[in-house]
């Protein structure tokens, strides 16, 4: 990994930003790049994955069946969409997305510390309640006791789900 440290934050000034850059070599996917910049101030944190080799837009779909499916291979872009629609859940890419080399369990647990953040900060009875439900389904999920479909939408290509189950189709992509 390379990094270079002590660079100007764009956040807080602070010359506590350090940069990093690791190259992957992923099976079935290619050759990768993940790039990120951490603050130790401000703790701003940015990261995203590039591929080396050119990939079409590609919307993938992975139904987890097995708790042996939470390990399989996740890459995920700053540019990615991710749906879980059997929770009605999605993260949408922008300033605040950031992009990842994890698994299907990493994936979840994303979206649960998101859910348990709103749980936590909400007033509202009703929402505290469906937090509760949704972190409910997503442990059932975990514990291999119901099947739950992953999406992923990816203009740009860079993302996937490495798995031989991984249905593949092109996106669509709106000019």
């Amino acid at each position: 990994m390379d990094e270079l440290k002590n660079q100007p934050c764009p956040i807080c000034g602070k010359n506590t930003l350090t940069l990093s850059q690791e190259d992957y070599n992923i099976p079935h996917f290619g050759e990768a790049l993940v790039f990120s910049m951490h603050c130790d101030s401000c703790k701003y944190h940015k990261a995203d994955i590039e591929t080396l080799e050119v990939h079409d837009p590609a919307k993938y779909e992975f139904t987890i069946e097995s708790v042996e499916d939470l390990s399989v291979k996740v890459i995920k872009s700053a540019n990615a969409t991710v749906k879980l629609p059997n929770a009605r859940l999605s993260s949408e890419p922008g300033s605040g997305s950031d992009g990842y080399i994890s698994n299907i369990e990493g994936l979840i647990n994303r979206f649960e510390k998101i859910i348990q953040d709103q749980r936590d900060l909400s007033e509202d009875k009703s929402a505290k309640k469906s937090a509760k439900n949704l972190l409910k389904k997503l442990w059932k999920v975990k514990l291999g006791e119901i099947p739950f479909k992953v999406i992923i939408e990816d203009p740009t290509g860079n993302s996937a789900i490495v798995s031989e189950r991984a249905k593949i189709t092109k996106l669509k992509v709106k000019k």
